[in-house]
């Protein structure tokens, strides 16, 4: 049995101490690993402390999830605990935490456990395997289907909404354990996160994005028409647009094609720390070929815009290469509010579209024209391949969480925790904040990612740019841990290894 799990800090930070998966020895020894985010992470911290007397080692909310569950165990005072009680342990705990979170967690020498929220809000399934062509069956939990697929898995099915599986050596156990709520999952992972050949909640990540291009080219065509404006060239912004602008252009009669070559060795650039590394990553990451832009009027084709960093430098790279006018396309809806349930968003006020029409949008991107999927038809894109889901959390866009537990206040706390006057002042191991500031909801901004970012603030352009380098040098490596503070990895996402 193995838990293995690739994060970025969206609670926290990144430092080794809060890798994933999280062990406790008492009770009984637990192995843990979450995707998602609490809400309540402060009254949680509290009640661990002063009533359940264990100590919390990080600023890991997935580290409260693992002492919650263990204590809860723990309340059964058991030698040996059996099924029931595991049970009865993570339903206590789904009353007790509030939030987006999917897990994974195994018992020594009774099984492996998976779990996810009441909402369903963040993604997981679990697969299976004969071995060897006999009756003995290898099980796979993980947040997306291609890992099943890659290691031979099949009977992929997803794990519902506040439901718990136990998996020992003997038998399979399977309980929906909380009063069902509002089946709501993350809209974003359709749109942005998971791979096109993965199936989530029985809808085809592929489909959904075909389906967005086909109903972003209607949205698209009635804008043109009414602005009286044609358009050249359909081009995508690698690689996540690829599959909704190649429908569109097809759709809209207009040729497809390839206009930026992507370097794969520059991380990605929404989740960075700092703006002006983002935006000179923009340029690393990309590069326009002038001869599919030179003279003419191109549609460019992203999957969402979220700080407008990566779109503005898109957009003057397409003008640099002779472009004569350019129309950005997103196949999202403007992101308005920030994300409270797993994914590292910015703060309202850093979002390109908060408190801006889309022809405002556009001057601030510097594009002769900007046009948003609508919400009714990206919802549209996903549910017509699933009619069970009536409901996602489209919080992004709309600012309403599916939780009902998420007020102004929270989302101020949630901004300063995440602010970026916040990230830069960072503690640092180089001597520049030796001690480092503890923001008010105490999270502490520590590790190597934190200490980049102070480093950055005082360095000279030069510097800067050999630090950037060191950084893309240490991306390409292969090793164990080679720069994994450095690096904002991946996704959350997780796999169980076979049992």
């Amino acid at each position: 049995m193995g838990i293995g799990h690739v994060r970025y800090p969206t609670a926290g930070s990144s430092a080794h101490a809060e890798a994933q998966p999280f062990y406790v020895n008492s009770p009984y020894g637990i192995v843990f690993a979450h995707n998602g985010n609490l809400t309540n992470t402060r009254e949680l911290k509290q009640y661990l402390d002063v009533d359940a007397h264990r100590h919390i080692n990080t600023d890991s909310d997935s580290e409260l999830l693992l002492n919650i569950f263990a204590n809860n165990l723990q309340k059964t005072g058991k030698f040996r605990i059996n099924e029931e009680d595991i049970f009865t342990a993570i339903k206590d705990l789904m009353q007790e935490c509030k939030g987006g979170y999917a897990c994974v967690a195994m018992l020594a020498g009774f099984g492996i456990i998976a779990f996810r929220d009441p909402c369903g809000i963040r993604p997981v399934g679990m697969a299976v395997r004969n071995v060897n062509g006999g009756e003995a069956k290898d099980y796979l939990f993980a947040s997306e289907s291609v890992v099943a697929d890659a290691a031979g898995f099949t009977h992929w099915e997803d794990v519902r909404a506040g439901e718990a599986i136990i998996i020992t050596r003997t038998s399979v156990s399977r309980r929906v354990l909380v009063p069902e709520k509002t089946f709501a999952p993350d809209i974003f992972e359709w749109v942005y996160f998971a791979r096109p050949d993965s199936v989530l909640d029985g809808v085809s990540v592929y489909r959904s994005r075909m389906a967005m291009g086909d109903l972003l080219a209607e949205e698209v065509r009635q804008v043109l028409e009414t602005k009286k404006i044609e358009v050249d060239v359909v081009i995508p912004v690698p690689d996540t647009s690829r599959v909704a602008a190649l429908n569109l252009a097809q759709k809209l009669g207009v040729p497809y094609r390839e206009g930026f070559v992507k370097n794969r060795y520059v991380d990605r650039t929404f989740i960075m720390p700092g703006q002006q590394m983002r935006r000179k990553n923009v340029r690393r990451k990309l590069n326009a070929m002038a001869l599919e832009f030179s003279g003419k009027s191109v549609l460019i084709v992203d999957d969402s815009i979220v700080r407008g960093t990566t779109s503005k430098e898109i957009i003057q790279m397409a003008k640099d290469v002779g472009a004569r006018k350019v129309i950005f396309a997103s196949c999202a809806p403007p992101i308005r509010y920030c994300n409270v349930y797993g994914i590292d968003m910015p703060s309202r006020q850093d979002l390109v579209a908060y408190h801006r029409t889309p022809s405002q949008i556009a001057e601030a991107l510097g594009a002769d024209l900007v046009i948003y999927q609508t919400l009714q038809d990206l919802i549209h894109s996903v549910q017509q391949f699933n009619s069970k889901l009536r409901d996602f959390d489209c919080s992004v866009f709309t600012g309403e969480y599916v939780t009902g537990d998420i007020d102004e206040p929270y989302l101020a706390w949630v901004e300063e925790s995440r602010s970026e006057k916040l990230r830069l002042t960072a503690p640092s191991s180089n001597g520049v904040s030796p001690t480092g500031p503890t923001l008010t909801n105490g999270v502490r901004a520590n590790g190597t990612m934190g200490n980049l970012t102070a480093t950055l603030k005082m360095l000279s352009p030069k510097e800067e740019e050999e630090e950037m380098h060191r950084r893309e040098v240490m991306a390409s490596c292969s090793g164990p841990m080679n720069g994994a503070d450095d690096i904002v990895g991946l996704h959350n996402t997780f796999k169980v290894g076979s049992m």
